[in-house]
């Protein structure tokens, strides 16, 4: 079976790329030197920050080999050739919640990139799968466990 794409932003690609980077090179280092300081101490089997730096290094080394396959896979969105007639991937888009009269702002990213709190959402959330496609003007519904969510799409931007 094929890996999923991961589609992402160029700006997406440019953090994981500057993540990776830091931690093969910065932060491997500070933990091999945080495990030569805990054997330094002797005794291994009773030592707390010898078994700390290990898992910390077990982490970094978890996360290098999953940033490794993100971009192995990655599929990025040239933000600049992205259309402004359909939302899209790279889009910001400004919409109105029609229940509570509220005009919420997102980016429409990949799901690599998703984090609802900086107002990034994916185009395989509910809300982002029934924008994609959507054009100005044009008012969506949105399942949700509460029930259907009504938006009217009010602007669509290229994110940069």
């Amino acid at each position: 079976m094929a890996d999923k794409k991961n589609i992402l932003t160029y700006a997406g690609l440019r953090q994981l790329e500057e993540e990776l980077q830091n931690l093969k090179v910065n932060r491997r280092r500070e933990v091999a030197q945080k495990i030569k300081e805990a054997r330094e101490q002797g005794d291994l089997s009773e030592n707390a920050e010898y078994d700390a730096a290990k898992e910390e290094q077990r982490e970094i080394e978890l996360r290098i080999e999953e940033i490794d396959k993100i971009l192995k896979n990655a599929e990025v969105v040239v933000e600049d050739e992205v259309g402004l007639d359909t939302i899209n991937i790279g889009c910001f888009v400004k919409i109105l919640d029609m229940e509570y009269d509220e005009e919420l702002n997102y980016k429409i990213v990949g799901s690599t990139e998703a984090n609802s709190l900086k107002g990034k959402i994916s185009n395989e959330s509910p809300v982002g799968r029934a924008l994609i496609g959507a054009k100005k003007d044009q008012i969506i519904e949105v399942e949700t466990q509460a029930g259907t969510i009504r938006y009217k799409i009010l602007e669509i931007q290229r994110s940069n």
